[in-house]
């Protein structure tokens, strides 16, 4: 039972992720196919969304990989690719998204909305001199004196 056990932990360690680049799409040229495989792995699936393009068998994927390597052909830089495929499939393309206006309300909304939430919770925060806290009008005095003295009276 340990041997089954160990030789399936061991399996689990040594399959790494399943490549879904056709040897078809594989560039000659090692150096652009080194910077084709980084942009890849940079470029989320529009179909699959929680997978690179680079592990993706999805046709779009595929398009996306392919499109990759001819700009890198035709002289583009990694950021130029980037751009291109952004420009052209929105920011949700790239797993980590530039900085902007958006990205930064994206990220600050958590801490503007809780900080909201204590300010309310702060502003409704009941203290002395506050309108709870007003004199006891004489009807009400006479109440809690009757109720005092029925209590009283009750406990002895």
């Amino acid at each position: 039972m340990k041997l089954l056990i160990t030789t399936l932990l061991l399996m689990c360690f040594i399959i790494g992720s399943a490549q879904a680049v056709m040897p078809d799409e594989v560039l000659k040229d090692t150096s652009l196919e080194a910077r084709a495989r980084v942009l890849s792995k940079e470029l989320r699936c529009m179909v699959c969304q929680n997978q690179s393009i680079d592990d993706s068998e999805a046709q779009l994927a595929r398009d996306l990989r392919v499109l990759v390597r001819e700009r890198l052909v035709a002289g583009d830089t990694n950021g130029e690719v980037l751009d291109y495929v952004e420009q052209r499939y929105g920011a949700f393309v790239l797993f980590r998204p530039r900085l902007n206006l958006q990205t930064i309300a994206l990220w600050a909304s958590p801490v503007l909305v809780i900080g909201f939430g204590m300010a309310l919770i702060w502003r409704r925060k009941v203290a002395p001199g506050s309108a709870a806290f007003a004199a006891l009008t004489l009807d009400e005095e006479a109440r809690i004196e009757t109720l005092l003295e029925t209590k009283n009276f009750n406990n002895s």
